[in-house]
Order: structure tokens, then sequence, then C-alpha cells
């Protein structure tokens, strides 16, 4: 990173740094164990744990008006958000969405660093839920420690069976709450009970089980380390203004145990006892005193610890704290910043965008099919015929009669099966149509002409689709 003053490496043979290398690269990582903490930060991160897991798990159980809530109805190509209807369609939408994530996690990478890995993400999240349940059943982590080390006794493997069983258990209520959002979760959750679900459904929910499991429960903190590409980026979008995690080395070095009653400064030490407690408590097992590092979540377990240390101390607080690579050097740092201005503009401009197209979305799309099996046809009446396949998709929640016309071509005649057509709320209706006109009106062998589609209870609710007329062209 920039900024972070680093010592330069030490100068080894090349025999010797390709045995570290190796070393490093498939040497068995050894595990790790964070320790509970308590603080203000860690306060935050359980909050923030319980509402995402709150919202995940609640509320696919929500319904409005018969429906349920948030439902990605795939079969029937409806995607049902918080009492809005959305069609393939309404794709833009979604990339529209994406857009505005992906700019807001660039937005708070810049101010802030990694909150999204410390507090949101869902490795994060359910990481935590899986370690809540381990202390539980457990003990600490100096109790954890123990139970590993200790050979297999009954009671190991009592309570080792115990941990995984309810692992296991909320791992796969999670893959079925994940596959609710799929499917209607009173329908899935009544035949999961009765062992009635079918087999795409069952491979769903064991497979993000299995993952859930497997991530937050084994794999933890490798996951950010070694499979995470946003560990690998982010330093992109980090400057010396960016708020991190920083350890002070100007007011803690040289560290070193002493006695509370002893007068660090006489006796040449820094506010750091080297007690390890930072270490101790971080979920990637990183030494935040060495330094930025992108191992580092930003999850602030290290801060809460040592401010800890610091009060038992009686020293002042804000050895490791949050700040920016400028304020550590003496600068002023700058929090309204080109980069911040401009993402901060982006983002508004998206999200007034998107917010103003779903308030003025018309309810109401027409998709036009022509019939490739033939260019065109001559009628009995020296007509020149084309047949299309219109699908009048209802977006609306009630049932609406529609009307529809064609202009383009002087006197070109539309034939359909019904005009009006009812279309049921929520509805893709496909009906044929013929469109005949005069060959002696075509100036060209392919016309543009428009189908209109305009309810008839409602005048606002009317769309314009444009197609092709195919015909011999040139007759005139």
């Amino acid at each position: 990173m920039d900024g972070v003053t680093r010592e330069a490496p030490e100068k080894k043979a090349p025999g010797q740094l390709d045995d570290d290398v190796a070393q490093s690269l498939y040497a068995k990582s050894e595990r790790v164990y964070p320790r509970e903490v308590h603080g203000i930060f860690a306060t935050m991160r359980v909050l923030a744990v319980v509402m995402l897991l709150g919202l995940f798990y609640g509320v696919c159980w929500l319904h409005w008006d018969g429906q349920q809530l948030l439902l990605f109805d795939l079969p029937a190509r409806q995607f049902h958000i918080f009492g809005l209807t959305l069609f393939p369609q309404d794709f833009l939408y979604l990339a529209g969405l994406l857009i505005i994530a992906a700019l807001s996690l660039f937005f708070f990478t810049a101010l802030a660093g990694r909150l999204w890995c410390g507090y949101a993400c869902p490795q994060t999240v359910w990481t935590e839920a899986f370690l809540w349940i381990e202390r539980k059943i457990e003990g600490d982590r100096r109790q954890q420690m123990k139970l590993d080390k200790s050979p297999w006794t009954g009671r190991k493997i009592a309570v080792k069976g115990a941990k995984h069983g309810i692992w296991i258990a909320f791992s796969l209520w999670t893959g079925l709450t994940f596959v609710g959002y799929f499917t209607p979760i009173l329908d899935l959750g009544s035949r999961a009970i009765s062992l009635e679900l079918g087999p795409w459904e069952t491979f769903w929910v064991l497979f993000y089980g299995f993952a859930t499991y497997g991530n937050a429960g084994w794999l933890r903190e490798q996951v950010c380390i070694y499979m995470c590409p946003y560990a690998r980026f982010q330093s992109a979008m980090f400057d010396k203004d960016t708020l991190v995690i920083s350890y002070e080395p100007a007011r803690g070095e040289p560290r070193g145990a002493r006695r509370r009653k002893v007068d660090h400064r006489a006796a040449g030490l820094g506010d750091c006892i080297d007690c390890t407690m930072c270490v101790q408590v971080c979920p990637t097992g990183i030494d935040i005193r060495d330094g930025l590092q992108y191992q580092c979540i930003a999850c602030a377990a290290c801060i809460d610890a040592c401010d800890q240390v610091m009060d038992q101390m009686n020293y002042p607080k804000g050895l490791i704290r949050y700040t920016t690579e400028s304020a550590v050097s003496g600068e002023k740092p700058k929090i309204l910043r080109p980069r911040m201005i401009v993402y901060a503009a982006i983002l508004a401009g998206l999200v007034i965008a998107l917010f103003s197209s779903v308030i003025t979305r018309t309810p109401l799309a027409l998709d036009i099919i022509r019939d490739r099996n033939a260019l065109y046809r001559e009628t009995n009446q020296g007509l020149v015929e084309n047949v299309y396949t219109l699908k009048l998709i209802n977006m609306d929640d009630r049932e609406h009669a529609y009307t529809i016309s064609v202009s383009g071509i002087e006197g070109m005649e539309l034939d359909t099966d019904l005009n009006p057509v009812p279309v049921a709320g929520r509805e893709v209706l496909s009906i044929p149509a013929r469109v005949r006109a005069d060959p002696y009106s075509l100036q060209r062998s392919s016309t543009a002409i428009v189908f209109s589609l305009e309810s008839t209870d409602d005048a606002s609710y009317r769309v314009d689709e444009e197609a092709r007329f195919l015909g011999p062209g040139g007759t005139r």
C-alpha cells in the first residue's frame, strides 16, 4: 500500500528463497482461533449480523396482498420485489441495481476501506454466526485450543458431534431459505417436511447448505485470504486519505511487557505492552502492528481489544484506530477529494434515474415475433399478408382489456382473434396477428410499421413497438 513503511527484506540465497516460497505455498495453514472481544465495534458487528441474518431468514416469509414479498419466480419469468412485479423485459432495472451496488462498493471502499468485508459480507456474517455456536458449545479460545489438542474421548466426540450437528442443521436451514426465494417458501417448507422436494430443489438446498457449512465452518478466513478477489484489487481503490485500521508505531514502539505502575517512558518503552491481544482477536490471524495488509477485513476487533488493554494500563486509547495514512504521517486528511465527489455524483444520478424510471414505469409490454416460415404471402384478394405473434405482458396486478392497432402503411388491415384482448394481472398472453396491405402501397421490400397497445380503461397504459412488414416492394 502507498505510504506504508516496511523494512527491506533480508537477502537470501537462491536455494533458500525457493525453499521459503515452497513452504509458503504448500505448508498446512494453522487454524485461527479468534478470541471473543467486546467493545463498540464488536457491538456494531453483532447488530449488523443480527439484522442481516434476520432479513435473510425473515423476508421470504412475508406476504403482501396474497403474494410473497420477495420471490424470483423463474418458471413464470416473474420477479416479485416488495409489491413490484418485474419481467425479463425489465432486465434494465436489475442491471441498474448491479451498477449501483458496484459503485457503492467503490465509494465506501475509497471512504473507509473494507467496511463491506468487516460488517456485511455473507462470509463474515455467517462465520460470526458459526463462531458464536462454536463458543457456546466448545467454550472460549483457550478451551477450544485445549480440546483440539486433547486425545479423542467420548466427551470430545460428543462435543464435536453436537457442534457439527448444529452447524449442519443451520446450514440446511440456510439452503432451504435460499431456495425459498425462488420457490414459494410456504409450499417449499410443507414439501420439505413431508420429504417431497423435487430433484432440483433438493440439489440447491444441499448445495447451498454445503457451501455455507464449508465456507463458514471450515474455510473461514481462508476464503477471505485466498479465494476472495476483492482482497486483491482493493488497493486500487485506496489512497492516503482512505480510513483504514492502523497501528501507530511512533507511539507504540519499542514494545515490551511491563508492570502497570512502571513509568514506561522512563524505561524507554512505547505504549504497546506486546500482549498480542490484537492478534488473538483477529479473524484472519494477522498482526496489524506489521502495517496495513490485504488480509485485513476491517472488522475493528483489534481496536476494541487494544482499547481495553489501554484502559487497564491507564494509557490513552487509539494506539490502534481508524485513521488515514496522511494523518499518521502528520498531514491533514482530506475527506472531500475528487474521487469521492465523482463517486457520490454518479451514485446520486443513478439512484435518481432508477427511482424515477420505476415510478414512471408503464406496467405494460409488447413483444412482436414475426413468422419466419414465410417472408410474406399473397391473399386471394391480391393483398400482401405478414403473420406475427404478439406477446401481451400485463405487469399490473389487475386485469385489463387492450386494443391493438397498427400503422405505417396506408390502408393496411389488422386481423386478430380478439380485439380488444382481455389480459389477466401478471399474465403473458400470446395471440396471432395477421397484417395485410395493398402491394401498390409498398414503396420498398421492407417497411417499418408500428403496433400500438392501449388499455380500454386507462389511456396512460399504452405502448408502441416497431416491426417490419415484408413484401414485393417497388410495385408502384
